[in-house]
């Protein structure tokens, strides 16, 4: 999978990499002072990622924690994110990465004591400032969340630390279907994995190397029965001219695996691109449906369909998730004008 592995010298020891090294013993292995000596310094195509990975194994340095930007979570409560690796197994070819970094190789930090003991310090500030409100913390900003678990093998730490903190929540983002290593713990309720979805046909299109929706709604389903609470993403929304009936389609049959009652949240985001990741999309697929449809420049400065567009979009599955028993107050609009959005509004007079 990994042609040549990278190991920073004063981890070279770490239990982790040594049982990282041990499963692929056909890469070639090679010691560096820092990751950012050599990750991205000369740039690497993304596409590169179909025929070459290099895998990086290291610490992440600087601040660990970081502020979420606005509307990236249910509103009225204080979002983090963490950093615990770079980069995605996957290649979706709306994905943000193409323009983020200079490389599309994998690199998983294993310095998680040190990015736990930040969340534990910020969480315990947050609630002792507001104990009434959660504070949340989302992992998979630059990769997914569960892809490779089974190799990275953090999750345990973080149920430990979460365990402790029920003030805190913690956000599992995940596009995969490598549910195993989570199957090992027992459910905590502050500890949530969300899925993000989109019509099977989109999932074909769009998600490329991905696992099917049949297959995400499967894990779904099993994560459900065995108590696990489970988010829901429909984000990146795409339109189409058969745009309603497939997302009538996917709810109905989230439902079937996931009840209504038991959806912990849903995100509602329509397709959205920076100005350079907008260019990656039209080298890197000039053939995609994505780059037929009408875009102007938004709020925020992103590429996004028009404001009259996306609040058809929006409100029309949220009318949908409504009609079919979704409460309203569990339904937000992801990384969107909070204008557009009217639980917003309503929280900002209280």
């Amino acid at each position: 999978m990994f042609e040549v592995i990278y190991v920073e010298e004063h981890m070279f020891q770490h239990p982790k990499v040594k049982e990282i090294l041990a499963k692929f013993p056909s890469s070639e292995v090679k010691t560096i002072h820092k990751i950012e000596d050599v990750f991205g310094r000369v740039k690497k195509p993304y596409l590169q990622k179909r025929t070459n990975l290099n895998l990086f194994l290291g610490e992440k340095k600087g601040q660990l924690v970081k502020p979420a930007p606005p509307a990236y979570g249910l509103s009225g409560e204080p979002h983090f994110y963490f950093v615990h690796a770079y980069n995605c197994i996957y290649e979706c070819n709306y994905c943000y990465l193409q323009g983020y970094f200079h490389s599309p190789d994998i690199v998983l930090f294993l310095n998680h004591e040190e990015i736990g003991e930040e969340i534990k310090a910020i969480a315990q500030k947050c609630h002792e400032d507001n104990p009434d409100k959660h504070v949340w913390f989302h992992a998979g900003e630059y990769s997914d969340s569960l892809a490779l678990t089974s190799l990275s093998g953090e999750l345990n730490h973080y149920f430990k630390l979460f365990k402790e903190l029920p003030y805190a929540r913690l956000e599992l983002r995940t596009k995969s279907v490598n549910i195993k290593e989570l199957l090992k713990e027992n459910p905590l309720s502050n500890v949530i994995t969300s899925f993000s979805l989109s019509p099977a046909q989109r999932v074909k299109l769009n998600d490329l190397k991905t696992p099917p929706l049949k297959a995400r709604l499967q894990a779904i389903g099993e994560l459900h029965k065995k108590g696990f609470p489970i988010g829901i993403h429909f984000d990146p929304i795409i339109y189409d001219d058969h745009f309603v009936e497939t997302y009538e389609e996917l709810i109905d049959q989230l439902i079937e695996v996931l009840p209504s009652e038991f959806i912990e949240y849903i995100s509602l985001g329509v397709v959205r691109f920076t100005k350079e990741v907008f260019q990656k999309v039209q080298k890197n697929y000039p053939d995609s449906d994505l780059l037929a449809q009408e875009f102007v420049r938004s709020f925020d400065n992103k590429i996004r369909y028009s404001r009259p567009m996306r609040l058809w979009m929006m409100g029309k599955i949220k009318d949908q998730l409504m009609s079919r028993g979704v409460a309203e107050e569990k339904i937000y609009l992801c990384m969107e004008d909070t204008d557009l959005d009217p639980m917003v509004k309503e929280r900002d007079k209280e």
